[in-house]
Order: structure tokens, then C-alpha cells, then sequence
């Protein structure tokens, strides 16, 4: 099956090699039935790339169930996945299916999977390989007939590294895994995005649609994008409502993004007459650099290392080899 053009493709806009790859993986993917893994900061929409992925498959005509792993306490999780029988719990009053069970012939999505308790995900690895399960309380193996697909936001090679994550669940599921790029390193998308959210939202709030001056593009290109198209999608949506210009103007933006993502100040390092160490400048330019992105993120890891463009685990390796700390 081919895409409707080249920049959109099952409701994901962009021209950016990134994005047509992940088209030309979901068409060749879509009819294996193989387990896909999809990793993504929040907002990149992970979400949106598994619904298309059972769109394009031959099950498109049976459901497509959603479940946020991370949004259910694992108690409730376990019966929401697998149902429960009468009298399972307190206020198990009758039996009741699981997602496994209503996604029959169809696919089911398994967000942040990496918040999964390790209880649970013994549990998800039997599907995986068995395509069995039992309902919570109850003794009766019931089939599974789903096509899995997963999704987080963390690093679950850290995760299997720490214990949190289970090694052979994450082999299980890493068969075609898919990595969606964030907004920021995906600039000739901004403007198609921003388009098709001003003509998607002006339809639904009954306004006009409108145009975009270049100084306002320009800054929005500009922009870090910490909340991806989510961000990108909400900020429209609130220009809509509020705006009666009809065009949007730099002073429609939010200071954050007029003022751009500020690049963080590199340390200055002065070669004298004397000279000096090359190895030590290195180090203590790369110590610098590190504990600079750490306080602009006010010590969150993950947004550090995203400032730094390296992998949480290699910043977290740093900063225990120079044995840094807060307020140093």
C-alpha cells in the first residue's frame, strides 16, 4: 500500500527523511504480524504510528485496543489486560473481559510499557510466546489472537541493565523496533504540521483559518519543541481559540518560544604562552559542558542529556566518573 503523498501518510504529516522511513517501515511491516517496538519521547506520536500500522494490516477490520501501562496502578492494570472472574477481588462483582480478550483478531498497543510491573510482565512475556493467558482469579487458559505492539519513552536497555526490565521480554519485543525522532530534529516537518493542525483546528472550532507570518515560522522552526508535536499541536489549538488577527505574528507566541532555545554557554578555554595539557583542557571543558546542560535542566538527567545530544546512560557514566554534584 502506498501513502496518500509523499508528506502525509494515516494522519503523521512531515517530509523529513526521518519521517518517510518510518512510512516505508510501516508499510512493510504492517501485514507480518511480527511484535513492533516503538521508542519516542513523549509527544512524538507513538501512538499515532501503531494506529497506523494496524490500519494498514489485514486485522484494520478488528479492534485496535490502547492501554497506557503507566496510567493504571498495577493492580488494576492486570485485570484491565488480562479480565478478571467473579469474586477475583473486592468488587470483581461478575466476570469481566480483558483487553487481550476484546482485541480479538486485532492489535493491541501497550503504551510506556517500560512503567510495566515486573509481575506483569512475566505475564505479557507468555502471550508473546504462548499466546495464552488466564484471566485474573481465574483457572481457565484463554487464547490470545492480538498483534502486540509497545511503546516507551524510556531507555529499556538502562532498564534491563538496573533490573526494572525483564531481558528476555525485552528481546521478545525488540523484534522490529522502531525509534521516532523528535520534533527539534525534524524542522522541514514544523511547517506541514503547523499547516495541517491550523486547517484540523480552524474546521473544528468553526474559525478562520490563518496564515503564519515568516518571522513567526521562523521561530517556530527555531524552537526546541521539549513537548514534540503534542506541543507543537496545543499551541496551535490555543492560537485558534484566542487569535481574531487572522494572522499569526511573533507576539502570538509564547516568550519560551520567542526567545528560542538559548544554546548552552560553552566554557572558554585560552591557550598561553606556557601552553597547555590537551587531555586535561579536554576534561575539564567536558566536566564544564556537563554540569552547564545539568543546571539548565535543573539536574533532570533525561532533559541534560537531550541538551547535550547523548544518551541518558553515557551522561549518567560522566557524571559519576568526575563525580559530579548538585551545587558544585
Amino acid at each position: 500500500m502506498k501513502s496518500e503523498n509523499q508528506n502525509k501518510f494515516r494522519n503523521m504529516i512531515g517530509q523529513s527523511d526521518s519521517i518517510k522511513e518510518i512510512f516505508r517501515i510501516i508499510e512493510k511491516v504492517a501485514d507480518s504480524d511480527t511484535t513492533i517496538m516503538i521508542n519516542g519521547e513523549t509527544g512524538t506520536g507513538k501512538g499515532l504510528v501503531a494506529k497506523a500500522i494496524h490500519d494498514t494490516s489485514y486485522r484494520k477490520k478488528n479492534p485496535f485496543i490502547q492501554i497506557n501501562c503507566g496510567a493504571i496502578s498495577e493492580g488494576l492494570l492486570e485485570s484491565e489486560l488480562f479480565g478478571h472472574v467473579r469474586g477475583a477481588f473486592t468488587g470483581a462483582i461478575s466476570d469481566k473481559s480483558g483487553k487481550f480478550e476484546l482485541a480479538k483478531g486485532g492489535s493491541i498497543f501497550l503504551d510506556e510499557i517500560g512503567d510495566m510491573s515486573p509481575d506483569l510482565q512475566v505475564k505479557v512475556l507468555r502471550v508473546l510466546e504462548e499466546n495464552e493467558f488466564e484471566r485474573v482469579g481465574g483457572c481457565q487458559t484463554l487464547k490470545a489472537d492480538v498483534r502486540i505492539i509497545a511503546a516507551t519513552h524510556r531507555d529499556l536497555e538502562e532498564e534491563v541493565q538496573k533490573g526494572n526490565f525483564r531481558e528476555d521480554l525485552f528481546y521478545r519485543l525488540y523484534v522490529i523496533p522502531m525509534v521516532l525522532t523528535p520534533l527539534k530534529k525534524r524542522k522541514p516537518d514544523i511547517p506541514l504540521l503547523l499547516d495541517y493542525f491550523l486547517e484540523e483546528l480552524s474546521r473544528e472550532k468553526t474559525k478562520e483559518l490563518m496564515t503564519v507570518s515568516d518571522e513567526a515560522i521562523e521561530l517556530l522552526i527555531n524552537y526546541s519543541w521539549p513537548g514534540n508535536v503534542r506541543e507543537l499541536k496545543n499551541l496551535v489549538e490555543r492560537i485558534v481559540v484566542l487569535n481574531d488577527n487572522g494572522i499569526i505574528k511573533p507576539e502570538d507566541l509564547s516568550e519560551k518560544i520567542r526567545s528560542g532555545s538559548k544554546d548552552i554557554i560553552s566554557p572558554t578555554i585560552e591557550v598561553t604562552d606556557e601552553g597547555l595539557s590537551f587531555n586535561t583542557a579536554v576534561t575539564e571543558y567536558e566536566k564544564a559542558l556537563i554540569l552547564k546542560a545539568l543546571e539548565k535542566a535543573n539536574w533532570v538527567k533525561n532533559r541534560a542529556a537531550e541538551l547535550l545530544q547523548i544518551k541518558r546512560t553515557t551522561l549518567v557514566e560522566k557524571i559519576k566518573r568526575y563525580k559530579l554534584k548538585k551545587g558544585l
